[in-house]
């Protein structure tokens, strides 16, 4: 028989048998939902990282006093942001970078690019403009007129800092979108020049910072600006540590800033040659790059448990085909009286088998991107076509139905007709 009556006969004898067709394609609709769904999520989280850390280039780095770490989970294990397991003495582990320090490495950087100086004040402010006020979650950054530079930022209404302002310290600040807009409306004409008070501290707001368009992962508009020296005076905190951004005009010429602003901050920090940094330079996309090295992780454990559950419904899917062999003993016998040989018989069943996988991995494909879509509504990222596991999902369950329909099959092929024809 050609391929075409074969294949036509198989699809008659799915077709015939609905209810026993509809459950095994759910089951392995399941399975496949839960392989692309999850895959699917984690996609729509590396999308809304990428958006989140691009902006902050890819020519820049910062020194901290503190290696950047992220916690996947509640286990000990974490994801280091530098490779370099520098030892140190105890005493100058984590040592805080003074406000000298930063000021120092500032002035003595003579290498093609800009040096900003910062403070991260506190997280948890609240904002106030007459009788309107914001959440108690602003950030409160202090920095130098570069920063805002650094930072990606850019100013839609007003002035940045001078350097006058950052010596002095003066109350001046700028504010985020998101800031502004619980402030004062969306109507944002009368902010430039107007008052505000963090706390108890009233600033004069000199410029408006535009949307960053941030996603839930890091709120970049919900911040106020103001300077470096100014967060000195207020959040006076004699043992904060300050951080250092740095921003190369040739991106070319990273590695030779990053080697070039180790040696001076070792002189800056009265390293002798026999100690180790004890210090820490991040570039902007290692964090980026932890985190996609932690959702490695989870998207291998994801892949595991999505073969875990495929492997179940490949064993489903054997039983119902061997069932569906009993049940249809007599059918087979009639076929071979007809002319049918064993291989026509195999290549039915495993034709059955197939169009079922395959039916529940279209339909598990379409489950799995709208329920791994959610997480982008939730990020509020594009919507996501994973076409690789869209294809791996189909390749995996026509390989299933495969797998599934051969021991079936040729169980079936191997019917005696006489003994077929006289089961009852």
């Amino acid at each position: 028989m050609r391929f075409r009556d074969i294949f036509s006969l198989a699809y008659r004898s799915i077709s015939a048998n609905r209810l026993r067709t509809g459950l095994t394609v759910l089951i392995i609709a399941f399975g496949i939902m839960a392989l692309v769904g999850i895959l699917t999520a984690i996609d729509s989280i590396k999308g809304s990282l990428y958006n989140s850390f691009a902006s902050m280039g890819a020519n820049s780095f910062s020194i901290r006093n503190r290696e950047m770490m992220i916690r996947m989970g509640g286990g000990d294990k974490a994801t280091k942001g530098n490779k370099r397991t520098a030892k140190v003495k105890a005493s100058n582990r984590n040592k805080r970078i003074s406000f000298d320090e930063a000021v120092e490495f500032k002035n003595r950087f003579t290498f093609p690019a800009v040096v900003s100086i910062s403070f991260n004040a506190t997280g948890a402010a609240t904002v106030y403009k007459e009788d309107k006020k914001t959440n108690p979650n602003v950030q409160v950054i202090g920095g130098d007129e570069n920063y805002v530079r650094l930072s990606n930022y850019t100013i839609e209404k007003g002035r940045n800092f001078t350097e006058a302002e950052v010596t002095s310290g003066h109350n001046v600040a700028l504010l985020g979108h998101d800031v502004a807009v619980k402030l004062f409306g969306r109507n944002l004409k009368n902010v430039v020049n107007n008052t505000i008070r963090v706390g108890d501290v009233r600033y004069r707001v000199i410029g408006l910072l535009a949307a960053k368009g941030s996603s839930n992962i890091m709120s970049a508009d919900n911040i106020v600006l103001t300077t470096v020296n100014n967060t000195r005076r207020i959040f006076n905190r004699p043992n904060a540590s300050y951080q250092i951004g740095v921003s190369v005009n040739n991106v070319g010429q990273m590695d030779a800033a990053v080697a070039e602003a180790t040696g001076l901050f070792r002189i800056v920090r009265h390293l002798e040659l026999r100690e180790d940094d004890n210090f820490y330079i991040s570039k902007s996309d290692s964090l980026a790059e932890m985190l996609f090295s932690s959702l490695g992780t989870v998207t291998f454990a994801a892949a595991i448990i999505g073969f875990i559950t495929l492997f179940g419904s490949a064993i489903g899917l054997m039983n119902i085909m061997l069932v569906s062999v009993a049940e249809r003993t007599r059918e087979i016998g009639v076929n071979k009286a007809l002319g049918a040989t064993a291989p026509t018989i195999r290549k039915q069943f495993i034709y059955e088998a197939i169009i079922i996988s395959v039916l529940g991995g279209l339909l598990g494909v379409i489950m799995g991107m709208i329920v791994g879509n959610l997480m982008s509504l939730v990020l509020g990222t594009s919507f996501v076509v994973p076409w690789l596991w869209i294809t791996m999902g189909i390749l995996l369950c026509a390989s299933v139905g495969l797998i599934s329909g051969i021991y079936p099959a040729i169980k079936a092929s191997r019917l005696d007709p006489i003994v077929a024809l006289r089961y009852e």
